[in-house]
């Protein structure tokens, strides 16, 4: 997920005309979701939907449009398609039409169910949490947004049972809406280090994963970002082996300072991309770094190249 500055205020993300492109599936990316389309989207998942010889067992790759916000809209939904990913993450609503102008699925939409700060531990944002998800999941099951997103909220001061009890109850009203629509609802574990989203209570996976499994919902799972559980507990194979059947989607991100995933930080991708499609893993992993080459672009697309294993 975003860093402090970007991902707080995601409606400053600059939106722009759709021009329609194609977007073609060309370095083996499978489309994956839970929402069935509705006519008029049906063709954006199906355009994604297209292997290419080799491709059988790759993990669905995507990008977080935040990292990438210097580039207006449309523009860079073009170049994605250019590049061969099939999708899109953390869109707003506003911004759901672009991507499908350009064959795009949304692969997590952003529709306001709180913030990081102000989640599900605290009771008195759970009527707003609540009627978000009442108005918009019915939507991202017509247009074939499989994901939609929240988070665990900062702690001040709660203690972690008190945390977890109230996330419980919280999910438990929001599961049967997303269980209905076919749409899955991902909570995202976060870092809570000086300079990450410090005082965020879901910053661990032992606390995630005791509330997933407790509300118990196929529709209701864990954003595991690969970047903030490096930082905060790493041993990130065999944590996402563990967990996957409460892990609905990944970020990526370089570590140390969110930047690109090549050989100048400290993960290894290939090897964590192949665990993934070991679990047997059908949805997406989002690329969320911060690229610093100059060419952002091109990162992107050397991002996409290194985790088609």
């Amino acid at each position: 997920m975003a860093d402090p500055s970007a991902r707080r205020n995601p409606r400053a993300v600059s939106r722009r005309d759709a021009i329609r492109a194609a977007g073609a599936a060309s370095l083996g990316l499978l489309v994956h979701g839970g929402a069935s389309p509705s006519p008029a989207h049906a063709d954006i998942a199906s355009r994604g939907a297209q292997s290419v010889p080799g491709s059988t067992g790759a993990v669905t790759q995507s990008v977080a449009r935040w990292c990438f916000e210097d580039i207006p809209l449309a523009p860079f939904c073009r170049g994605v398609a250019d590049i061969g990913l099939p999708a899109i993450d953390l869109l707003t609503l506003p911004e759901w039409d672009v991507a499908h102008d350009h064959g795009l699925v949304v692969s997590c939409g952003d529709v306001a169910a709180g913030t990081i700060e102000d989640g599900l531990n605290e009771p008195r944002n759970h009527a707003g949490i609540i009627e978000a998800f009442e108005r918009h999941i019915p939507r991202a099951a017509r247009e074939s947004v499989p994901n939609v997103i929240c988070f665990f909220g900062n702690r001040r001061g709660m203690e972690d049972g008190v945390g977890t009890e109230n996330s419980i109850r919280c999910l438990e009203a929001c599961a049967p809406i997303a269980e209905s629509e076919g749409v899955t609802i991902l909570v995202e574990a976060l870092n809570s280090k000086p300079g990450g989203h410090v005082d965020y209570m879901g910053d661990h996976m032992d606390y995630a994963l005791e509330i997933i499994r407790a509300v118990d919902s196929p529709r209701v799972k864990i954003l595991y970002d690969i970047y903030h559980m490096q930082i905060m507990e790493g041993d990130i194979i065999r944590t996402l082996t563990d967990a996957s059947p409460w892990i609905g989607h990944y970020h990526t991100g370089g570590v140390p300072g969110r930047a690109e995933i090549d050989d100048s930080q400290e993960l290894n991708y290939p090897p964590i991309v192949r665990a993934i499609v070991d679990t047997g893993f059908d949805g997406y992993m989002a690329h969320e770094f911060i690229p610093r080459s100059g060419d952002p672009m091109r990162s992107l697309r050397e991002a996409v190249e290194l985790c088609a294993v």
